[in-house]
């Protein structure tokens, strides 16, 4: 008789590798993407008017969302999810458009617009088969490219004390200590660390600077005071209304956000599992994403979507397991049912949260980068690369560019790099005639050859005049 040998490989998406090895790099995952599930929710209360018990509500039932979509997508229920390591849960991507519903239409006209919008994605998710090659790399990689510059900011805000510029004490020289502080830990253990260190490099270094923050008082206890050990969501804890406005608005960003789950996912198999991505992991991951986002309009959950930050600790750690993101996914679930737990892991002081994900920001754009290559760099890839980020990033540098636009246009690409890089890479793919290098390479070839004759013709023909003025 033989033995079934079983796979603890930290490197394989079926490996179950021991709780020790696998706890740290979980608690990673939990830990990069808290702050970005808590904080939308705490932005859109303050839009919408929300009393104390509703920031509240939101915030638990984005916590508790965050962690079932991400269970969802990595085991999967029929065509649904993607079975990739990725983490997925309430994110940034959709916050200025929901600043824009809220503002106008509270928060019952959020939930109802995304429900329809939640129903589009599904559907884009189902013809995605059909219409993928309008995505090639260059596209997907411009996309995962802005995303990862547009990160940067975050982390240096975090780094200088708040997301909020306006907050007290921000660019505080402390609050750089702590973070520089953070951020060498982070270096020295993903550089000189081995096994295990090295792989929970971001942990070591939220554990580093949280313990240099304590005794600066960096670090308030009072939301855990304050919260319940145990609660339970509602459903429809709020009733949807539905408004042409704030639908068409909705349904423009989910299908942008499709874009960019297609950029994260794309970076995440080609970093984390050095291939490309199948067609039914992003058609599930679509339709998956969409089933979430409108189920989590019931229970007043913010739209879903890939968390950038984790796309990125994937692939500096090679860490695919999906042991280790389920053990992510269930420490968001019981953050979500136990809004005290929640609360410990929001403690956890901004610089600290700066200086452990500036690295991983980084490791985003690289892989956009990855992708990019992929395909040829030729004049019209060159093109297309170069003009998505000059827009993109150029409108998000002077919002004031955009002001007198319609004020849809700018709840849709104000202040949101990634939609309009992705808008302009993926026209510009479909209208730029395709040349290779080989094309240009002809084409130069090509015209060298015409000056050459030109400049021959010449010389014969003032050959001949010479020739004939001799004559003469």
């Amino acid at each position: 008789m033989t033995t079934k040998t079983r796979n603890t490989s930290l490197f394989d998406f079926y490996g179950r590798p021991p709780v020790h090895k696998a706890l740290p790099i979980s608690l990673q995952h939990v830990l990069a993407m808290i702050a970005g599930v808590i904080t939308p929710p705490i932005i859109i209360a303050g839009v919408v008017g929300s009393t104390p018990q509703e920031k509240l509500l939101l915030i638990q039932v984005a916590v508790l969302a965050s962690g079932f979509c991400t269970l969802f997508h990595l085991y999967g229920v029929w065509k649904f999810g993607a079975r990739l390591p990725a983490i997925f849960g309430v994110g940034f991507a959709y916050v200025p458009t929901l600043i824009a519903v809220g503002g106008q239409f509270g928060i019952e006209g959020i939930l109802g617009a995304q429900l329809i919008g939640g129903i589009i994605m599904m559907v884009v998710g189902y013809f995605i088969q059909y219409i993928r090659h309008l995505f090639p790399p260059i596209v997907a990689g411009t996309v995962v490219l802005v995303i990862g510059l547009s990160l940067y900011d975050i982390a240096i805000r975090y780094m200088a004390g708040s997301g909020n510029v306006d907050a007290e004490g921000f660019g505080d020289p402390a609050n750089w200590m702590v973070g520089i502080i953070t951020l060498l830990a982070v270096l020295v253990a993903s550089q000189f660390g081995r096994g295990v260190v090295r792989l929970s490099a971001i942990i070591i270094g939220i554990l580093v600077g949280y313990v240099v923050a304590l005794p600066m008082g960096m670090v308030d206890f009072s939301s855990v005071a304050e919260a319940r050990w145990v609660a339970v969501p509602e459903f429809m804890p709020f009733q949807m209304e539905f408004h042409s406005a704030a639908i068409v608005s909705m349904v423009v960003i989910c299908v942008i956000n499709s874009v960019q789950t297609i950029g994260d996912l794309s970076a995440t198999s080609v970093a984390g599992m050095n291939r490309e991505l199948k067609t039914r992991e992003l058609t599930g991951g679509l339709l998956g994403n969409g089933l979430t986002t409108a189920l989590s309009s019931l229970f007043a959950a913010l739209p879903t979507s890939t968390f950038s930050q984790n796309v990125g600790i994937v692939a500096m750690t090679k860490v695919i397991s999906r042991y280790v993101l389920a053990i992510a996914g269930l420490f968001m679930l019981l953050a979500g049912l136990s809004p005290k737990f929640g609360a410990i892991m929001t403690t956890i002081p901004y610089p600290v949260l700066g200086g452990a994900t500036i690295t991983v920001f980084g490791m985003i754009t690289m892989t956009g980068i990855q992708l990019l290559i992929k395909d040829e760099l030729s004049a019209r890839n060159l093109t297309i690369v170069g003009l998505a980020l000059a827009l993109a990033l150029g409108i998000a540098e002077v919002p004031a560019a955009i002001e007198q636009f319609p004020e849809m246009v700018r709840n849709i690409i104000g202040g949101a790099p990634i939609v309009v890089a992705a808008i302009t890479a993926f026209v510009l793919n479909i209208v730029l005639p395709r040349r290779s290098l080989a094309d240009e390479q002809r084409e130069r070839e090509e015209l060298a050859r015409a000056d050459a004759e030109a400049a021959g013709e010449s010389v014969d023909a003032g050959e001949a005049e010479a020739a004939t003025g001799t004559q003469r």
